[in-house]
């Protein structure tokens, strides 16, 4: 003889609960997981900007809060566009000037140049970004001062919008600096001297530092 075996279902509540329960229990568990792959973030910027290594004070105007790279487009040299958001990965040592490039935008490029190369065996996680506000042709004595730079057109008012300079100063009077996340957090005093160029490479040795333990050369 068949013997059968009824079982009850459960409440409609029951399972509602249960359900629910589930749901909780799982976005916890992603949110440790994201909390646990941002911890050396976390921990870089919090050494960086609450411990201080050393107990300096950085030379360079610290943003806060930071700006990320806007969705902005831009043309390189051979008038391919791009997004600007593709600058993330690396850090970002950004100079901004007319196509022309006077003297002093010519002095910028240099010691945007130059600092990127006392980075030594770091200097790799840094790129050199030439932002450029005009349509106009760029010179062909600049070829030199460009080679292993990146140099984007854009538009300078959607540029003025994120970029802004020290009170009585210019746009292009600074050097800026933009984190791996592609966030603009930190501008350099305008009209950089030899002197100058001395503490703001104290300071990207500061951050670079700071940001080893998840930072790695490349996009």
């Amino acid at each position: 003889m068949l013997g059968l075996t009824v079982h009850s279902l459960p409440e409609p509540g029951q399972v509602l609960a249960e359900d629910a329960a589930r749901t909780r229990s799982g976005r916890w568990k992603m949110i440790a997981l994201m909390l646990v792959c941002a911890a050396p973030v976390i921990a870089s910027y919090f050494t960086y900007y609450v411990i201080r290594p050393e107990g300096k004070r950085s030379f360079g105007e610290l943003i806060d809060p930071q700006r990320p790279l806007p969705e902005m487009l831009a043309l390189d040299l051979a008038g391919a566009t791009h997004r600007l958001p593709e600058l993330k990965g690396q850090w970002l040592l950004l100079s901004v000037g007319p196509a022309a490039c006077p003297e002093a935008c010519q002095q910028q490029l240099y010691f945007q140049r130059q600092l990127r190369e006392l980075m030594g065996r770091e200097k790799e996680r840094v790129d050199r970004v030439w932002l450029i506000q005009d349509a106009a042709p760029v010179p062909e004595s600049l070829q030199a001062a460009l080679q292993g730079a990146t140099a984007l057109r854009v538009p300078a008012d959607e540029l003025a919008r994120w970029l802004v300079p020290a009170a009585g100063q210019r746009i292009e009077d600074h050097l800026y600096v933009v984190d791996p996340m592609g966030n603009w957090m930190m501008r350099f005093p305008a009209h950089m001297t030899v002197e100058t160029a001395a503490k703001a490479k104290r300071d990207l040795e500061r951050l670079l530092r700071a940001s080893s333990s998840w930072d790695q050369p490349g996009r």
